[in-house]
């Protein structure tokens, strides 16, 4: 059954329609002529035109109230009396003020829902606005006051910028709680070693990025990775630790996600896990496949891989060794040469990552499998998280130099495989491919499917997806489907935004891929 909240936004977004047609329809002759009788001149237009931006209001409003938030209630509530006065006042429109009072008795029958705060960090900026404003205001004032006529052109810019004032204002107030990351060391001691001890996905390292929030079960037996953006708090990939506390863990996090007003959702759940979320009231949606090798299966025989082995035999023959050189053995003349790769490699980008990728390449655990040239300069590299738990390496991070041989990263690849088989390591996860249903050619099989695929292809400029999709495809992968969890549909749109932004993949070049400052203690 929908929760009072959600039919209160949904009564807001309803009373807010019938506001703005009645506010482009005609009135009825005889009550307009009474009210244009009793008011001042112009008092019905004025009326009008209040109601019809009272009406757009409310509908705006509908979606923060099925949220909870408190400060949409609070303007609802000024805002539906508002609406009632003036349909009064614009042609005695009875039917519309009852059907707005019915919705103002609703509002305040159930204030005690409305209880997520807003976002404190809003005031001052919200402050700012509102004084831009009030000076706008008295400047056409103090014009009016002493007779001088304003410019047509000046009045539309006036009227202009109190109407972006306006909005921006509404949603300064309206800014969910915004969240910042913060990890303290007792947090993260336990964290790793909830990782070390129970970590056998492929995404459980990754938790230890700074820029993710914890929230632990009440024993501490298990965590969740989390981080808020823009109202939707994004957990990465599924729970960590005991399994037995997972389903708690996952109920009490939404409680809190609830609290604070936010959407949730899961980013990176497997499959088998996907009856948890439903039991949540979550839907899942396939969002693309995780390309996984298993060393001890890996061949370079046959006319398929035929590319990938010529790359290698040409790597070789121009003298390129490879080596593995755990994270806390690096000294300092490589760990500059590494530096110098990922840097040439990056040069303006956008450090990308947030699921499958570390934000410190030096990470205590992580390794690098390194290609030298005969001159012992390093050309390319892969950076690889563990999985402790499940005896797995995952790829975090793949980079060469722009002027290394073409195929050395095949190179890095393949002799990856053939130390972790030497070492029995049971998997190692090349890349996580985002919508692999419509980028790859042999799924793209209805019409729909390929309008969206030529639409990907046209972004993978920016994207990448069939550049990667196409990188991994060459390795025979086993395909390992991730899965995004929403509680709503409606809610894609916002959490999809949300979901680019963390992985940095709406970052412009230049001096705006400087990483988001993270708070510690």
């Amino acid at each position: 059954m929908p929760r009072a909240e959600s039919l209160l936004g949904g009564a807001a977004a309803l009373v807010g329609c019938i506001g703005v047609a009645s506010s482009l329809t005609p009135e009825f002759a005889d009550r307009y002529r009474i009210v244009n009788g009793v008011l001042p001149p112009g008092a019905p237009d004025a009326a009008r035109v209040v109601s019809l931006a009272f009406g757009i209001a409310l509908i705006w409003l509908s979606r923060s109230l099925a949220r909870r938030r408190r400060r949409a209630w609070q303007i609802a509530v000024v805002v539906v009396i508002g609406s009632a006065v003036a349909h009064l006042a614009k042609g005695l429109d009875v039917e519309e003020a009852a059907t707005t009072l019915v919705l103002l008795v609703a509002l305040l029958r159930w204030r005690a829902r409305f209880t997520a705060p807003g976002d404190p960090e809003a005031a001052r900026p919200l402050v700012v606005v509102l004084l831009l404003a009030a000076a706008i205001g008295a400047v056409t004032l103090g014009m009016e006051l002493r007779g001088v006529e304003i410019p047509n052109r000046l009045g539309d810019v006036f009227q202009a910028a109190g109407i972006v004032l306006g909005f921006s204002a509404l949603f300064l107030w309206l800014r969910p709680l915004s969240h910042a990351v913060e990890q303290t060391v007792t947090e993260r001691r336990a964290v790793r070693e909830l990782v070390d001890a129970y970590g056998s996905d492929s995404l459980s390292f990754f938790a230890l990025r700074r820029d993710k929030s914890y929230h632990f079960s009440p024993s501490r037996r298990a965590f969740l990775a989390y981080r808020v953006v823009a109202g939707a708090a994004l957990i990465s990939g599924d729970p960590v630790g005991e399994e037995s506390e997972f389903d708690g863990l996952l109920v009490d996090f939404q409680g809190f996600a609830h609290a604070n007003g936010w959407r949730l959702a899961v980013v990176g759940a497997l499959g088998e896990n996907l009856v948890r979320y439903e039991r949540l009231g979550m839907r899942a949606i396939a969002i693309g496949d995780e390309a996984v090798l298993v060393p001890a299966e890996f061949s370079l025989e046959g006319r398929a891989i035929r590319k990938v082995r010529q790359s290698v035999s040409r790597l070789t023959k121009a003298g390129y060794r490879f080596r593995v050189v755990d994270a806390d053995d690096i000294d300092p003349e490589l760990h500059a040469q590494l530096d110098e790769v990922s840097e040439s490699w990056r040069g303006d980008r956008a450090e990308r990552g947030f699921s499958m990728a570390m934000d410190d390449l030096y990470a205590p655990g992580t390794t690098f499998a390194i290609a030298e040239s005969e001159a012992g300069e390093v050309g390319g590299f892969l950076h690889l998280a563990p999985s402790p738990a499940g005896g797995g390496w995952s790829l975090s991070t793949m980079r060469r130099l722009p002027g290394a041989p073409n195929g050395l990263t095949e190179f890095l690849v393949v002799k990856t495989l053939a130390w972790a088989k030497e070492l029995e390591v049971t998997e190692v996860s090349l890349n996580f491919c985002a919508l692999t249903d419509f980028v790859a050619p042999d799924r793209a099989v209805t019409v729909p499917r390929r309008l969206i695929r030529r639409a990907l292809l046209a972004a993978d400029g920016v994207f990448q997806l069939e550049r990667l999709h196409s990188f991994s495809r060459k390795f025979h992968p086993h395909w390992r489907p991730r899965y995004l969890c929403v509680e709503k549909l409606t809610d894609l749109p916002l959490v999809g935004l949300a979901y680019l932004h963390v992985e940095q993949l709406l970052v412009p070049p230049g001096k705006w891929t400087r990483r988001e400052h993270v708070a510690h203690s």
